[in-house]
């Protein structure tokens, strides 16, 4: 008898103990899909459309709620934070394919003028000073040939934003498609937290290392 009541003892512990770990791994999962859906989101870079800013392999955290805490899934604001600065980096719902993710700088603002003359980008009729803009093609393609270096001008709709990749010659950006609504805002991209190099090696240096550990860490402007 005493054998069977330690038995049933030691199942109901078992059971118990079972019990907790369910519940913390629950807690901890619903933790991390709120913490997601509101809070930090993580991102790998796919392109070099952001170079050198951001480099394919890097993976970076989102600010989700520094827009507004949004709805998931609708994407309704709640509670609106601050509305998006000019040269903010931002992830956002593609306007032709909501399915994809895509990560810009913002350049122009609502009732901005914005304006591309021979690869220099002018808003409200002031050239702008783009320390991080870079050009991979010498050529300058002429407005009937692409909106890559000349283009406009154009104002930026109410509750919208004109935005561009830091590697100008090689990025799918509002020259293209125009602009970016408020809605479609996933976040502001605020630091790396890790750097991949698939072309790397095993080398002590940051450069040719297959992890840039010169990069993480750093934080995005």
């Amino acid at each position: 008898m005493k054998y069977a009541a330690e038995t049933q003892t030691q199942k109901t512990r078992n059971k118990s103990l079972v019990r907790e770990y369910g519940e913390a791994i629950i807690i901890a999962v619903l933790l991390a899909l709120f913490i997601r859906a509101f809070v930090v989101q993580a991102f790998k870079i796919p392109s070099g459309s952001m170079k050198p800013t951001l480099l394919v392999g890097d993976h970076i955290l989102v600010n989700k709620f520094i827009y507004g805490i949004r709805v998931p899934i609708i994407n309704k604001v709640l509670i609106h934070i601050r509305n998006p600065k000019r040269f903010d980096v931002i992830v956002f719902q593609y306007p032709v394919d909501p399915t994809k993710d895509f990560i810009k700088r913002v350049i122009g603002l609502p009732g901005d003028t914005v304006q591309i003359k021979n690869k220099v980008v002018y808003v409200n009729n002031e050239p702008l000073t783009e320390p991080w803009a870079t050009h991979s093609d010498s050529r300058v393609l002429p407005a009937d040939a692409s909106p890559r270096d000349n283009m406009g001008p154009v104002v930026v709709p109410p509750h919208s934003l004109f935005v561009m990749g830091d590697n100008r010659d090689e990025s799918y950006d509002s020259r293209f498609w125009k602009f970016v609504d408020f809605s479609e805002l996933r976040g502001e991209a605020f630091i790396i937290y890790w750097s991949w190099n698939q072309n790397g090696e095993l080398s002590t240096s940051s450069s040719d290392s297959y992890v840039r550990w010169n990069r993480i860490g750093k934080l995005l402007h």
